[in-house]
């Protein structure tokens, strides 16, 4: 008789960090790692320096949290910047700096914008994801669900960068098991260079917008006093 397949809450887990490696690898941030030991925890915080958080529903409810340490962040943003074309000199020095924090932002929309993908090609259900919420802090900040999990589960998984800077990804959702009953084709996952370069092109259209909106107003306000 045919066993079937069964994917556990720790398998999705491990679907999350592979998206966290895969993103930020393509992002100019190779060899990061983590930790084969996890930690399961009752509850989840935003932790200093740098923590950003992202909730997600659908097939299954959850949410997950990423906390950079100062150096772990300023090691990372500066590595996908330069890998963007961007020189050294013109790189923001601090990590509390709206620059750091939006592209940060912007590699955890990729990342759980791949998780998404992963998720729906391997688990064949579909989940949706909020927007990123990034913020400097300087004490620890619970977060909960809006949503009340029926057997809430919590992990903790440690990740290292090459230059031995730590940063740490926290996982809630509902104890959940998938069973494959029988075979089926996964579709084709979305490229992860893809991704990255759709949301940089993104990124790189609005700050246009937001310059071309500023300058409008700058010729507005000088017309206007010169009674125009």
């Amino acid at each position: 008789m045919r066993k079937n397949k069964v994917i556990t809450t720790d398998e999705v887990l491990l679907t999350l960090c592979s998206s966290v490696t895969q993103v930020l690898a393509a992002a100019g941030n190779a060899q990061i790692a983590y930790s084969p030991m996890v930690q399961k925890i009752q509850k989840t915080f935003l932790r200093p320096d740098l923590g950003c958080f992202v909730l997600f529903d659908g097939g299954f409810s959850g949410l997950v949290i990423i906390n950079f340490t100062s150096e772990a962040a300023m090691e990372i943003y500066r590595k996908y910047m330069m890998s963007m074309g961007m020189p050294e000199s013109e790189l923001a020095q601090f990590h509390t700096s709206d620059e750091v924090g939006n592209v940060m932002g912007e590699l955890m929309n990729q990342i759980v914008g791949d998780f998404t993908n992963k998720v729906r090609v391997n688990l064949q259900t579909s989940i949706n994801q909020s927007q990123p919420k990034m913020m400097a802090i300087n004490k620890q900040v619970q977060i909960l669900i809006n949503t009340q999990l029926d057997q809430p589960q919590a992990r903790r998984v440690t990740f290292s960068t090459p230059l031995h800077n730590i940063f740490y990804m926290e996982l809630a959702m509902d104890k959940t098991e998938f069973i494959q009953l029988h075979d089926f084709e996964a579709t084709q996952e979305e490229n992860v260079d893809d991704i990255l370069a759709n949301a940089h092109s993104a990124h790189q259209s609005q700050q246009a917008e937001t310059a071309q909106a500023a300058a409008d107003a700058a010729d507005d306000d000088f017309l206007a006093n010169l009674g125009l």
